[in-house]
């Protein structure tokens, strides 16, 4: 959605496809501290957004078998799913530039099911039109996780199909620069058509285009696939192993035989290459073939993608470091001018001006408008560090913002909170790597500490944590039992009063985020360093005043660098310790031996003190923290406990915590989608950003 907002602001002609998804994300309710999905029915009472466009519908083509012809490759007795596109504008800002956005819904054909051999049960017939239409039914809801359902493989190849046959009509049917009245040669796709792969999700992209190319338009194989590798640009989102997509090849045989065939054929290629570059280098050759052999075989899409991509970007510098020195290490040694980093930014009219109004007007008032477009603007900010006025006026904000973020959880949930104390918020989807574990026990550390003190002064703390599970994740459903279990004992104790308050935000989504974030206090970014591959949340909390706790993980480390490592709270491993620490071998018992506020919060998991009426309630996330815990948790806990002592000590100097919320701000500039967008622009796409509005539609165009 900010890449979209980036585009249009920045004038390119580019469109974001996707598919029109009738359930989207499931809706999250917490049922006796337990998550519970309900069916986000967001079409129920229509959208006005959008505009179905029939006229374009498109036919997309599943099983069937292949024909080798001597008039070439055909794929026959296929089933037709038909393809029906919704258009949404995308309005760029100020600039009269608005591109479109086209989701793709899944209607089944008039004579699905009909055909000759199936004559006598209509209205089996009809009713079967369910099943073709069932692709565009709901969204997958899993976070950085690979399942292997054949209705997924569909959704994504039916986006492919339908996307790429649109592109086509739009090259074939555009007169720019072409003498055809219809353009017949492929030799200036590459020039006229970028294509970039969010992840490998459109993967299929690649096998299509060449089918196309090749067994629709008769280009020589060799050509095409000069043609495709131009065209295409992948960017790679994680580099957790269960996160990648590993499909079996029994599935492509059936769903997609011919794009099976091509793939074999481009692997073939490939490896003929690797063998002669790297003589007798087997393991070479097994480690970077797109087919994995094994029990069951499977197609590598991450491999698919990056052997038919001109480029290859990660997301923030360290993420792109790792994707070239572990996990595509062989394919960067291969080609390593095909390797970029592309670091995440964030809209700055959604997550600035639309959210947080307060502080736009605050800035502005000191720097013109200017920023809105321009986001290294906020440099100029750094004049006013010392600005008394500036300082009040941001801290005044921030104070307004908390007021009314109090209100709303009051009025939606019931929940009263101190709207003095620190709001120290983590929301992201919920997931081992992500550590919310960490954040519990800090919580439960502070706790015990008040218990152990309830006279000595406490910094006032309200401990915010939001995300949805994915529902199939047994551990991440557990940890959210466990936040709101800890909540319970916390939030009803007399000794605590309002010195501790820990929440769990239901139902975090955008519209959620864009009320929290301007009220945060503390940002937490706490992931174990090289598993996060960016983060965008991380920014926005930055460029809304407020301060980061984080691991030197992801953007993180590029937002330390901008505003100065001392002005972040910067803990634990970094990506070489955490490594060393690999070959070490991590022993969590070590740390809860040697770490008695550490054992006292695991024991106190452990017995039941957080749920009383189901003692074993946490046995599976003590027994995962005790002798499984790929994501190190108890490693970081010494340093992680100190560091929030420190985050303590400034939030009791108001105008010293404001004056680093002043630098953090300023300093944000980098992580505008608009510097993001022109990057990709500039370096993959081969096209120039244009910052000059055009003329309205009611003024003559020169």
């Amino acid at each position: 959605a900010c890449f979209l907002d980036s585009m249009a602001t920045l004038g390119l002609a580019a469109y974001g496809y996707g598919i029109r998804y009738e359930f989207g994300i499931f809706n999250q309710k917490i049922v006796d501290g337990w998550q519970v999905e309900e069916a986000d029915d967001w079409l129920r009472y229509g959208n006005p957004w959008e505009k179905a466009r029939p006229e374009y519908m498109l036919p997309v083509h599943f099983y069937g078998r292949v024909d080798h012809t001597p008039e070439g490759v055909k794929w026959v007795d296929t089933q037709v799913v038909l393809a029906m596109p919704y258009d949404t504008p995308v309005p760029g800002y100020k600039n009269n530039t608005v591109n479109t956005m086209r989701l793709w819904s899944a209607k089944a054909p008039n004579d699905f099911n009909l055909q000759e051999f199936n004559m006598g049960d209509y209205i089996e017939a009809v009713l079967d039109r369910n099943l073709a239409e069932n692709i565009s039914r709901v969204l997958y809801p899993n976070d950085n996780f690979f399942e292997g359902k054949e209705l997924r493989l569909k959704q994504e190849y039916f986006v492919v199909a339908a996307t790429l046959q649109d592109i086509i009509r739009r090259f074939k049917s555009s007169k720019f620069g072409c003498r055809d009245p219809v353009r017949t040669c492929f030799e200036t796709f590459p020039d006229k058509v970028a294509i970039q792969l969010n992840d490998t999700h459109p993967a299929l992209s690649i096998p299509e285009l060449m089918r196309i190319l090749v067994d629709v338009e008769k280009v020589d194989w060799d050509k095409a696939w000069e043609i495709t590798k131009k065209t295409c640009a992948y960017t790679n989102h994680t580099v957790l192993p269960e996160a990648l997509e590993r499909w079996p090849v029994s599935m492509f045989e059936k769903l997609l035989p011919r794009h099976l065939e091509i793939i074999y054929a481009l692997n073939q290629m490939h490896l003929d290459r690797v063998a002669a570059l790297y003589p007798g280098d087997i393991d070479r050759l097994r480690r970077m073939s797109v087919i994995e052999e094994g029990d069951c075989k499977r197609i590598n899409m991450a491999h698919l993608c990056v052997i038919g991509s001109h480029a290859v970007n990660g997301v923030a510098r360290i993420h792109s470091d790792i994707v070239k020195n572990s996990v595509f290490k062989d394919f960067y040694e291969l080609e390593p001018e095909k390797f970029q980093n592309k670091t995440n930014g964030i809209t700055p009219r959604r997550w600035l001006l639309l959210c947080n109004p307060g502080l736009a007007d605050v800035i502005a008032e000191k720097i013109g408008e200017g920023f809105i477009t321009d986001l290294s603007q906020l440099k100029k900010l750094l004049d006013f560090i010392d600005n008394e006025t500036f300082i009040r006026d941001v801290a005044k904000v921030k104070q307004e913002n908390k007021l009314k973020f109090a209100a709303y959880l009051e009025e939606q949930y019931k929940v009263k909170i101190n709207p003095a104390s620190m709001f120290d918020v983590q929301v992201k989807r919920i997931h081992e790597y992500k550590r919310q574990l960490l954040n519990c026990l800090h919580a439960i550390t502070l706790y015990n500490r008040i218990r152990c003190n309830p006279s000595k002064s406490f910094v006032p703390r309200t401990i915010m944590i939001g995300g949805k599970a994915a529902p199939g994740y047994h551990m991440a459903k557990m940890i959210i039992k466990l936040i709101t279990s800890i909540g319970e004992v916390i939030n009803n104790d007399p000794y605590v009063g309002d010195k501790l308050k820990v929440i769990f935000l239901e139902n975090y989504r955008v519209s959620l985020a864009e009320k929290v974030i301007p009220a945060a206090d503390l940002s937490q970014q706490i992931s174990t360093a090289g598993t996060e591959a960016s983060g965008t949340g991380n920014m926005k909390f930055m460029v809304n005043g407020a301060l980061t706790i984080g691991t030197m993980d992801g953007a993180n480390v590029e937002m330390a660098e901008e505003a100065g490592e001392e002005n972040l709270f910067i803990f634990g491993m970094r990506v070489e310790d955490v490594e060393a620490l690999d070959r070490k071998g991590y022993n969590a018992r070590e740390y809860y031996e040697t770490l008695p506020e550490l054992r006292q919060a695991i024991d106190q998991i452990s017995s039941g003190f957080f749920s009383p009426r189901d003692p074993g309630c946490f046995r599976d996330v003590v027994n995962m923290l005790m002798h499984h815990d790929r994501f190190k948790v108890f490693a970081d806990y010494e340093a992680y406990i100190k560091c929030q002592g420190q985050v303590d000590q400034l939030f009791m100097d108001p105008r010293e915590w404001t004056r680093k919320v002043i630098r953090n701000i300023a300093c944000s500039g980098k992580f505008s989608s608009d510097r993001t967008i022109t990057e990709y622009a500039r370096e993959i796409w081969g096209v120039e950003p244009s910052a000059t509005a055009i003329p309205p539609p009611n003024l003559p165009r020169n």
